[in-house]
């Protein structure tokens, strides 16, 4: 069962974000893991993380319309027209995940699920419960450690906390090549830089996350990012 959840969650990754090519997502993958997550959830009811799979899916796929413009950019999250979330589809994830995490052992995809259902309950960025993020992240990293998840706790942290203490929990992430070679890890750590007033920096990390990207839209983006913090020059100076 743990297996079939895994493949059913690489299925839904590769499609909310492709890693490679030319459009930003494939909607046909991310709706087929739904699918089948949907089967596994009739048939296993009573088991918690198959719920909270399925709940993951549907209120990360809830934002799907309002994440992409119709050109096929990305839209971060705190830029997003909310309005165009489906209210649908996270009041039945909101409902699956309340349930699963009444009934039988927490796991990983429970916690990540109540982390989106805090996203999507919240009217704007500014008015998201960021404690209660950073305290899931916390139980999500004693339960299942992963880089991935270090970085999405970092972002969460640095803006809870302050940059700083984002950055310094990005200092904790492994030294392999894998990690530190990933755009995600350079990307997030842009954020954090850029939080922190630290443009010079901000400017070189998005770059090199730009360059390690390989999916067209998500390098658009970065290379975007690299740029606009580079001041404009000032009239009758060179």
């Amino acid at each position: 069962l743990d297996a079939v959840m895994h493949v059913l969650d690489l299925i839904f990754n590769e499609g909310h974000t492709a890693s490679a090519g030319t459009s930003a997502g494939r909607v046909d993958l991310t709706r087929e893991a739904i699918r089948l997550a949907r089967q596994l959830h009739h048939l296993r009811p009573n088991d918690s993380e198959a719920t909270g799979l399925l709940a993951l899916m549907l209120l990360t796929h809830a934002r799907s319309d309002a994440r992409i413009t119709q050109d096929g950019e990305l839209i971060p999250l705190d830029r997003q027209d909310r309005q165009r979330w489906d209210r649908d589809m996270i009041a039945e994830g909101t409902g699956l995940i309340s349930a699963a995490l009444a009934h039988g052992t927490i796991g990983p995809y429970q916690l990540q699920a109540a982390i989106s259902a805090v996203h999507d309950s919240a009217p704007s960025t500014d008015t998201t419960d960021w404690a209660e993020i950073v305290a899931l992240y916390e139980l999500l990293a004693k339960i299942a450690p992963n880089p991935m998840i270090t970085l999405s706790h970092a972002v969460a942290v640095g803006i809870l906390h302050g940059a700083e203490h984002g950055l310094a929990l990005l200092d904790t992430l492994p030294h392999d090549d894998q990690v530190r070679q990933h755009h995600r890890t350079h990307a997030v750590r842009g954020h954090l830089l850029e939080l922190a007033g630290r443009n010079d920096e901000v400017r070189a990390e998005f770059a090199i996350a730009s360059r390690l990207a390989t999916n067209l839209p998500e390098k658009r983006h970065l290379h975007e990012r690299s740029t606009l913090l580079i001041p404009k020059p000032t009239p009758g100076k060179r």
